[in-house]
């Protein structure tokens, strides 16, 4: 399976998640339940996946955390805020970066419709 089929996968069940719960819950609540669905639907997945970084020859093993890494190669950082702001996507894309991987998705839960919700972000991606 593509990275783009695996986000295909994942902005079903997100739709799914966001028709069914609606907006304004935690983004604890929204995270569990579309990892639930994510293993449901056959994808192999972690959660809360630790992100080192080294500067100045000191390593830090848990400078920062993934929300879910779906298949080892799609990011998915789940929001549950009134808008999105730019810091979200920089955020994401330092994820990618010190990952080495080309593709995450913005995923806020918090808006009347779940499609306003949707960022892709890419860190030269080729699909």
């Amino acid at each position: 399976m593509t990275v783009d089929e695996i986000s295909n996968v994942v902005l079903r069940e997100a739709l799914a998640i966001h028709r069914g719960l609606g907006p304004g819950l935690f983004e604890s609540v929204y995270e569990t339940v579309l990892a639930g669905r994510l293993e449901r639907a056959g994808l192999k997945l972690a959660r809360q996946v630790a992100v080192p970084i080294i500067f100045d020859d000191l390593r830090f093993e848990t400078a920062f955390r993934i929300d879910i890494l779906v298949e080892d190669r799609l990011i998915l950082e789940i929001k549950s805020v009134d808008q999105f702001h730019k810091v979200h996507a920089k955020q994401l894309l330092t994820y990618l970066r010190l990952m080495k991987l080309s593709l995450g998705l913005l995923l806020n839960f918090s808006g009347e419709t779940m499609k306003e919700g949707i960022r892709r972000v890419v860190n030269d991606h080729h699909p």
